[in-house]
């Protein structure tokens, strides 16, 4: 009898871990940088060329980002095949978002090779071929001039949309899967918790995403603008 990979528990176990931890931090400290972009590409820059500055940085994105990376997509992807949803014999709300689950996993896993090979090496044919890694001055106009063309921004709306929703419902998948929320009650608050967390991070990664092509995203451009102070003029008027 052929074994399932899904029900494969050390497997399942590091497959959730590494959906957390390390690569839900890296979306997090990600969606951050990107968010910098509100305030100029000098602030941007600077901070991309801080975490280039990241002692034995090719051995943190190899061990921490990459492997981690490649076995969580590649382990979803064999799940995913071996899944069997009855969509429509079973309408319930939590089926649908198990679909979606597994469905913004498939994508993410397309998605994610393109935005490597796009920006961490320049790779994409008819595209930039100038990668971010290895010219933080260069940064934000690497980024800014892709975000300029209509389809690439439209993917990476989508990839931003899939990847909220991909690690807010991990989450809330990882706490009952590992026992930390236990009951009916304390289950559906926390799946309600992670689809604002959901929101939240999608509206966010959008405006950063937005933030290249127009000053502040979708912000009014004052939130992002430094207010200057009056001088003194020496004399009070009254």
């Amino acid at each position: 009898m052929a074994i399932k990979f899904s029900n494969t528990f050390l497997l399942r176990k590091l497959h959730q871990l590494t959906g957390i931890v390390p690569l839900g931090m890296f979306f997090f400290v990600h969606i951050y940088t990107n968010s910098t972009a509100l305030n100029g590409s000098a602030v941007f820059n600077k901070h991309v060329q801080d975490i280039h500055d990241i002692p034995y940085l090719l051995l943190v994105e190899i061990f921490g980002i990459f492997i981690p990376l490649l076995f969580h997509s590649v382990y979803g992807v064999l799940i995913s095949a071996e899944a069997k949803l009855n969509l429509l014999g079973y309408r319930y709300g939590r089926n649908w978002f198990y679909f979606f689950q597994r469905a913004t996993g498939i994508f993410l896993f397309v998605f994610l090779l393109f935005h490597i090979l796009n920006f961490r090496f320049g790779l994409i044919p008819g595209l930039n071929m100038i990668p971010v890694a290895g010219n933080a001055y260069r940064a934000f106009s690497i980024v800014s001039g892709e975000f300029q063309i209509s389809w690439v921004l439209l993917i990476y709306f989508l990839g931003i949309l899939a990847t909220s929703w991909h690690l807010a419902y991990g989450l809330f998948l990882f706490a009952v899967d590992w026992g930390i929320v236990i009951g009916e009650k304390a289950q559906k608050m926390t799946m309600y918790a992670s689809l604002g967390f959901a929101i939240f991070l999608s509206a966010v990664g959008i405006n950063a995403a937005v933030a290249f092509v127009r000053p502040c995203g979708l912000l009014p451009q004052a939130l992002c603008e430094d207010v200057k102070k009056p001088e003194p003029s020496g004399t009070v008027k009254f």
